[in-house]
């Protein structure tokens, strides 16, 4: 194991350069709202998230050093590490918060205020800040070496390929500027249907595909081997179980159905199946996988918390040395005794003493797995979703067992839920962003500052744009399935009220078992299992895209690296772009202005030609991709 003292940065400790500077912090706070709202609507539209530290440092590289003429990559670091701080807490929020909106929806309680959210995404924010932060000398110093960190090193090397961040940060630009005017066409004038599907006559199967730019951008980062497990997922829910339900119990009216099976599907279509039954059997599928992928990683999760303990007090903030400052014990410290005395009192936040007791035991306990997993795994394979599980299930079943039952308890237990889900995924984001600085030499105690900056900026900014996609579409709809926060919905009240139609869920839970008993890995499959077919096909061309990147053959391994490094990059500024121009379309149809967008209703042309220009629509979006990269003219 290498010691911290045979370790040399690339800017030594002893030399001081711009790190945090009021630029920075600016850049940083505007990406960290930018990415974490554009992330809220990718995971409420898909179940999934993506990385933001990447595309941070390149935009920041691409604004600090080309645009302003500095040549300070500390500073390009600061931005990325409060930038990806919005990303991450969006990512935690999305997966459970808007389960409150949902029993709103169903007149079970009022709708949780702005205040509430923001309380819980702050207060989970920075407890999963101070967690990490005595735990960075032992994961990032003493295990250097050891412990990879994939996208802290990836993003440490993307800063230090300096002389392209220009080129770099135009191809994310290009990317959301690209998808921003195609989400405009397909949701916004609505040219064009925004999803195509084909059927066969005498069968009730359905396939099809959506033609986002951000869905499709999905599957291209997750790779064709991800992608396939989704698509695979789907093709067993739609193309296998709703045909087998409509064929023997078309006479029949099965819970939580309320009508024959067959008057719904003609009704409906398979959509209405796939909402009424397949979705239950997705939940099963989905909390199954996450609990799987938690059991396999009991031993490293011991492991890890076990060593972590062990150098919980070796912090470095009695050296002199800059490279070796964190914020100081008592600081953090005194941090988690105040956040948890007000998880208690605030009366917002409907948690009791003994939830805030589960808020911190669990809180710290997932913080330390999730910062050490991301280590070695990388953020995009850490079970975040399966912590979530484990801690709705025992905080659930604890709290119906001290008598806080019926709403208050539901409320309660996603509170918690929350908030352990936002430190966990932000303690991962934490850890990462630290491993980027320490090989730069960066000041620890700066990024953790920013760290909280970050915190602080998308906290405010997620409760508004909770409530503005809520307005406009309503979690569980068709635009916004939210099918973590659906899943997290169903496991409270299966356990408080017992109401779920368990036959279904069962069978979600075996599928689950099957899959991974013939060596497939279950979460990617659950989620495609819980999905619409047509978005899960949608990634799968990402997929097959970012397959035919990776057979490309190319002498020199650097300009094949650069290639798929470039289509993660344009991919990454779809996303954004889609998801900004999602919420400013949200914002028109609050207001009402979006029907007098709408022209599919003035043009009045065949469902074929319709269904024909969003394929071709689709084409063009693919081509896009290959012309910004595998196309792209190169300068000398």
């Amino acid at each position: 194991m290498k010691e911290q003292n045979d370790f040399k940065p690339y800017i030594p400790a002893e030399k001081v350069t711009p790190e945090f500077t009021v630029t920075s912090i600016v850049l940083g706070i505007i990406l960290a709202v930018v990415f974490g709202a554009a992330n809220a609507y990718l995971g409420l539209r898909v179940g999934m998230t993506i990385s933001a530290s990447i595309p941070a440092a390149v935009i920041s590289m691409g604004v600090i050093r080309v645009m302003m003429k500095k040549n300070s990559i500390l500073e390009s670091n600061i931005v990325q590490t409060v930038g990806s701080a919005g990303e991450s807490l969006a990512a935690g929020a999305i997966f459970t918060l808007p389960a409150l909106f949902l029993w709103a929806a169903e007149g079970k309680m009022d709708e949780p205020g702005i205040l509430e959210i923001t309380l819980i995404s702050l207060i989970g924010g920075i407890l999963g800040v101070l967690f990490m932060v005595p735990l960075r000398n032992a994961l990032i110093v003493k295990e250097h070496g050891i412990l990879p960190y994939p996208e802290g090193t990836a993003c440490a090397e993307v800063l230090l390929a300096g002389e392209e961040g220009g080129a770099n940060a135009s191809t994310v630009f290009a990317g959301m500027g690209f998808a921003a005017v195609f989400k405009f066409i397909i949701d916004g004038i609505k040219l064009v249907p925004g999803e195509v599907s084909f059927r066969v006559k005498g069968y009730a199967g359905e396939i099809g595909t959506q033609i986002y730019p951000a869905v499709m951008s999905v599957g291209y980062i997750c790779g064709p081997r991800i992608s396939s497990y989704m698509f695979a997922g789907g093709i067993i829910s739609w193309l296998v179980f709703i045909p087998a339900i409509v064929l023997f119990g078309a006479d029949l009216t099965l819970y939580p159905g309320t009508v024959p099976i067959g008057e719904l599907f003609a009704a409906k279509g398979a959509g209405g199946i796939w909402g009424t039954y397949i979705r239950y059997i997705g939940a099963g599928t989905l909390a199954a996988g996450g609990i799987i992928s938690l059991v396999k990683s009991l031993p490293l999760i011991i492991r890890t918390f076990r060593d972590a303990i062990k150098g919980l007090g070796q912090n470095n903030t009695g050296s002199g040395l800059r490279t070796e400052q964190d914020l100081s014990f008592q600081v953090i410290l005194g941090g988690i005794v105040l956040l948890t005395i007000l998880v208690w009192l605030i009366p917002v936040i409907p948690v009791t003493l003994v939830g805030a007791i589960i808020v911190v035991i669990f809180g710290f306990f997932f913080a330390t797995v999730s910062s050490r997993m991301v280590g070695l795994v990388g953020s995009s394979n850490n079970p975040v979703s399966g912590m979530a599980i484990a801690t709705l299930l025992i905080a659930t079943i604890t709290l119906k067992a001290t008598g806080d039952n019926g709403i208050h308890g539901m409320k309660g237990a996603i509170a918690i839920g929350s908030i352990i889900c936002i430190v966990a995924a932000i303690a991962g984001d934490t850890s990462q962003d630290l491993k980027t600085g320490y090989l730069l030499g960066a000041t620890p105690k700066k990024q953790q500052i920013g760290e909280l900056i970050g915190v602080v900026a998308a906290a405010f900014a997620i409760g508004g744009v909770l409530y503005l996609l809520n307005a406009a579409w309503g979690f569980g709809s068709e635009q916004l399935g939210a099918p973590q926060a659906m899943l997290m919905k169903m496991i409270i009240e299966g356990v408080m009220e017992n109401n779920l139609p368990w036959p279904l869920v069962f069978m979600g839970v075996f599928l689950a078992a099957a899959v991974e008993i013939v060596g497939i890995p279950v979460l990617p499959f659950a989620i495609g299992v819980y999905l619409p077919v047509q978005l899960n096909a949608c990634i799968m061309v990402g997929g097959l895209v970012r397959l035919y990147f990776d057979r490309i053959k190319k002498e020199d391994k650097k300009e094949k690296d650069q290639l798929i490094s470039d289509g993660m990059l344009y991919c990454s500024g779809m996303i954004a772009g889609e998801g900004l121009v999602g919420i400013l379309l949200a914002l028109l149809a609050v207001f009402g202005l979006d029907k007098a967008l709408d022209l599919s209703s003035k043009l009045n042309l065949p469902s074929s030609v319709l269904d024909l220009g969003s394929l071709i629509l689709f084409g063009l979006v693919v081509l896009s991709l290959l012309k910004s990269t595998v196309w792209k003219k190169v300068k000398k």
